[in-house]
């Protein structure tokens, strides 16, 4: 609460205080009408206001109506009181949203203050939206990484809990990604920036925090629209309370009026229109906490009702990490030529099957005598070395090019290579399920996942015993990107009516799959621009187990907020009927209207404290 809230609340009170003792009714009157005045202005400034602007029906338009009626009736007290109470409750409101918002604001502090750049071998601290591409920047212990870069000098411990919701701190060193955010913890830091501020990962992370809230969730849609022809209704109702009993059953018209006003001030629907988009605001801090970024309230909803989720295996189930753990030459070549061959047709590819080829040669490569190098999508590549035309990759590609070979029926990825279109060899490479895979999707099934899936473009032997290992139900192998799509629609098809599939990939060659899902989830895509770009919720580790851990979240969230939406209809019934026969006074409609507000806001803030392994 600021500090004029704090004066108008204890000069409006004092002043209330004074028209209760005073026995002259004519001054008494004018002593009620200015504390009335003092304590709800801003609720008549914001009625006229909105009137003008053609909105009719809001709190403010029912508050100040019930009251002014209450006024002109002779309610002098119970008016004055009205606006007393309903500004103590917006307050404690006020105070409550303010505390959930700083909560979450603290959770996601990785805006950068500053930036030390070095110029002509001097520090200068200068705002970080000034730092351009290529300045290197030097990063003080306690201080935060103002930028992503690289590590050019230093080594450190760097504090990721605010990006990635993890404890243990991280090594750095040179050659390392730095990301904006991250703390750095002991050692000084020399980095040299690849991404200005507007594009770096804390200014993406903090653009998605503040806009979630502008992707309403179906439960946020239903409120807009329930209260659009809710409180027409309400204020229709009570002009019909107020005057067709005194009309046709006769009666005194000042008893009757009275009642629409209660009815006026407990029809009013604040408890629902504050509650409900802070609950879905808590579910997002409290998932982003816990290393999971939502983009909105919709895509919070709709991991409750996932009944499918579709893995990509490889950097997804697997590490993504590769190592050459066969080389069976033809008849002919060596396992050096093989290898050297490889290495020449993988040496200008970031996929993580090159990099363990080119690691496994563990040489020097003249890039400048390869020529007409290509990527063929989903099958390999092809490049010129020397006047030998080499090609690196699947069975598809020897097919495809009608080269004969010899079937390898090795354990891991087969890479198959062929020189002046003679069959050279085969590369065998191994990959590694990650450690908490087999956890995570029994976790998922606990928590009611119907069927997992795992699509995969690696050969269908090695694809079916990684779904075995890790218990999936279905495995889709040998599939190009675009076949990826395609299997996902098909799966979509099938789904039951009103449940959701997810796609949960690496970020990095899955985009088009993961904009078609229902959910799209980027694993461990910290840093990925295409990740987060195209995905709809943001694992920001490579850890599976953060989706379960959104579940629980999303399910906490959704039970609360119908908490909130029974609790409030339900006591603004029950009293709305008790205001029509007269039985509840404008005592009773202040509980039923501010008192129910503080209340469920008081529910929603639970969500924030949720515990995630109590909850099931």
């Amino acid at each position: 609460m600021i500090k004029k809230e704090i004066i108008q609340l204890i000069a409006g009170t004092l002043v209330l205080g004074a028209a209760l003792l005073l026995r002259d009714s004519d001054i008494q009157v004018y002593v009620f009408l200015t504390s009335y005045l003092i304590l709800g202005w801003k609720v008549i400034y914001h009625a006229v206001r909105n009137l003008l602007r053609g909105d009719f029906f809001n709190e403010n338009f029912l508050m100040s109506v019930a009251t002014g009626g209450a006024f002109i009736i002779g309610e002098y007290p119970e008016a004055a009181a009205v606006m007393l109470f309903y500004l103590v409750g917006e307050s404690f409101q006020d105070m409550a949203v303010h505390r959930s918002r700083k909560s979450i604001s603290d959770l996601m502090d990785i805006r950068p203050d500053f930036a030390n750049i070095r110029v002509n071998g001097e520090l200068q601290r200068v705002a970080p939206e000034t730092v351009q591409m290529g300045d290197i920047i030097v990063v003080k212990p306690g201080e935060k990484i103002p930028l992503d870069g690289v590590i050019i000098e230093g080594e450190s411990m760097l504090d990721t809990k605010a990006l990635t919701g993890e404890s243990v701190p991280r090594s750095a060193k040179p050659s390392d990604t730095a990301l904006s955010g991250c703390i750095n913890l002991n050692g000084v830091l020399t980095i040299k920036v690849t991404k200005i501020f507007g594009e770096s990962t804390a200014a993406k992370i903090i653009d998605l925090v503040e806009n979630a809230s502008s992707k309403k969730a179906p439960a946020e849609n239903f409120i807009t629209a329930f209260s659009r022809y809710y409180t027409p209704a309400v204020v229709g109702l009570a002009a019909l309370l107020a005057v067709l009993p005194p009309l046709l059953f006769g009666g005194e018209w000042a008893d009757w009026i009275h009642r629409a006003l209660v009815f006026l001030v407990i029809s009013c629907p604040c408890a629902l229109v504050i509650s409900i988009p802070l609950g879905f605001f808590c579910g997002i801090g409290t998932a982003s906490r816990n290393g999971a970024l939502v983009k909105g309230g919709n895509y919070l909803e709709a991991l409750n009702n996932l009944d499918v989720i579709v893995f990509d295996k490889t950097g997804t189930l697997t590490k993504g990490v590769f190592d050459v753990t066969g080389i069976y030459p033809a008849p002919g070549f060596t396992n050096d030529s093989l290898l050297e061959y490889a290495a020449q047709a993988e040496a200008f590819s970031n996929h993580p099957i090159a990099k363990s080829i080119l690691k496994a040669y563990a040489k020097d490569i003249d890039k400048g005598a390869l020529t007409d190098y290509q990527e063929i999508s989903g099958h390999g590549t092809c490049v010129t070395a020397n006047g030998v035309k080499i090609l690196a990759g699947n069975g598809k590609l020897m097919q495809k090019e009608g080269i004969a070979l010899s079937e390898n029926t090795g354990a891991g990825t087969r890479v198959y290579v062929a020189a002046n279109g003679k069959y050279a060899g085969c590369i065998v490479i191994s990959d590694e399920i990650k450690p908490d895979s087999v956890r995570a999707i029994a976790a998922l099934k606990k928590q009611g996942i119907k069927k997992t899936v795992m699509l995969t473009g690696d050969d269908q032997r090695i694809a079916e015993e990684t779904a075995k290992e890790l218990s999936i139900d279905e495995v889709h192998a040998q599939l190009l990107p675009g076949e990826k799509v395609a299997k996902v629609e098909e799966l979509i098809a099938q789904q039951r009516a009103g449940k959701k599939l997810a796609f949960a990939g690496d970020g990095i060659n899955d985009a088009p799959v993961l904009a078609r899902a229902d959910v799209g989830i980027a694993m461990g895509a910290l840093g990925s621009d295409a990740a987060i770009e195209a995905a709809d919720v943001v694992l920001m580790t490579d850890e599976l187990t953060k989706l379960v851990d959104a579940i629980k979240i999303a399910r906490r969230t959704r039970r609360i907020i119908v908490q909130n939406i029974v609790f409030a209809l339900g006591v603004k019934g029950v009293f709305l009927v008790l205001g029509a026969l007269g039985a509840a006074g404008m005592w009773e409609a202040v509980f039923a209207d501010t008192g129910v507000s503080l209340l469920a806001v008081l529910n929603a803030l639970r969500i924030m404290r949720v515990n995630l392994q109590s909850v099931r």
